[in-house]
């Protein structure tokens, strides 16, 4: 929709994202993504945090489960998604206003870490559920009779004669 405030995070989740169902079945997990600002100073050749930034996150349905089911406290992530600002009032009839991200994409950041993905079926990927399509980019890892190990593509400053270039 034009005029939304589309905003990427990168921060750590504060705790596990708390998955809950409404009325209706429809799956939400809510979490808080943590991102604060490094700088380097010259004068301590030391890094500095800055402030940090809390912001509420919740994403929906199948992919609130996925998000529960993947991602936990610590996790370092890269969040991409609509700024939503949501007056309320409270129990003592205050008002209050919150600005939350509604994520559009998240997955875990893969700067100090390793993922492994695991492609979950829908009824898009086969016309019916249970069935994963073939993934075009799952290769088979190079035989151990190569004396390889692993996929050279993901390993750095490898290089193999045999890889097509």
């Amino acid at each position: 929709m034009a005029g939304e405030t589309i905003i990427t995070v990168v921060g750590n989740l504060t705790s596990d994202p708390e998955l809950r169902y409404t009325q209706n079945g429809l799956a939400v997990a809510n979490f808080t993504i943590a991102s604060t600002p490094r700088t380097f100073d010259k004068a301590s050749n030391d890094w500095k945090d800055g402030d940090a930034l809390f912001l509420r996150a919740s994403v929906w349905r199948d992919f609130a489960e996925h998000v529960a089911g993947s991602l936990t406290k610590g996790s370092r992530v890269v969040a991409t998604g609509r700024l939503r600002q949501r007056s309320y009032e409270t129990k003592e009839g205050e008002k209050r206003t919150s600005i939350e991200l509604e994520i559009d994409d998240i997955g875990p950041s893969l700067r100090y870490a390793t993922a492994q993905v695991t492609r979950t079926s829908s009824s898009r990927d086969s016309g019916s559920r249970g069935q994963v399509a073939e993934e075009p980019w799952a290769a088979s890892a190079p035989a151990a009779s190569t004396g390889q190990s692993g996929d050279v593509w993901n390993t750095p400053g490898s290089y193999n004669d045999e890889t097509p270039f």
